[in-house]
């Protein structure tokens, strides 16, 4: 990455910051994390700000703050994507797998090509539920492998951007963690591999400090 002078304001030296991490996003879901709550905000606005701002693109932004279960995690999904009515479930029809596979069309307008789903305050949930927080991670990066590698439809690439403290960067070093691994229920292979051939979920670790 190119450093120059920090502007104004500014808590990072890089300047073209988020164009190189949208390039990372081409072939993985990201985990960013800092120990710092003001880099973590500054880092996930500024990207948020960028990534709205592609053509072709589509970005959901989800408050991790106010998500601590299921209710509250649809009670923001509904209002970042629109589609169908959310049911208050994970799958089934009207759950969040079916409304993450779903695209808007609208006349006059191209179809997106990109999806982008920001989730401040990851850990939140982490803390408060780790099996909800890993099945929803799970439903996020599946419906994305789905539509690269199964779906006959026009594809949209779907890309996680998870940010949080260290307890998101030490789940997301574990190999067998919800980042690195499909949610295995316990009965055979973990559905998404069955479903999409693909082995594990691919993400990438980024030390949000690493740009000052």
């Amino acid at each position: 990455m190119s450093t120059v002078a920090r502007g104004p304001g500014s808590l990072f030296a890089a300047k073209d910051w988020p164009a190189d991490v949208t390039q990372l996003l081409d072939e993985h879901h990201l985990t960013a994390w800092s120990a710092a709550p003001r880099l973590r905000v500054q880092f996930g606005a500024t990207l948020g700000q960028f990534l709205a701002g592609l053509p072709y693109a589509e970005l959901c932004v989800l408050h991790g703050r106010d998500i601590t279960d299921l209710e509250s995690f649809c009670s923001q999904l509904e209002r970042a994507l629109p589609g169908p009515v959310l049911e208050r479930q994970i799958d089934g029809p009207g759950g969040v797998v079916s409304l993450l596979r779903t695209r808007q069309r609208y006349r006059g307008r191209a179809n997106a090509k990109y999806r982008y789903y920001l989730w401040h305050d990851a850990d939140t949930l982490l803390k408060h539920d780790r099996a909800l927080f890993a099945r929803l991670a799970d439903a996020f990066m599946g419906v994305a492998a789905e539509s690269e590698y199964v779906s006959d439809d026009l594809l949209l690439v779907h890309r996680a951007i998870f940010v949080g403290g260290p307890l998101l960067d030490l789940h997301a070093e574990d190999e067998s963690g919800p980042m690195r691994s499909w949610y295995q229920d316990g009965q055979g292979e973990p559905f998404w591999q069955v479903v999409t051939g693909v082995e594990r979920p691919p993400t990438m670790r980024f030390h949000i400090d690493s740009l000052r």
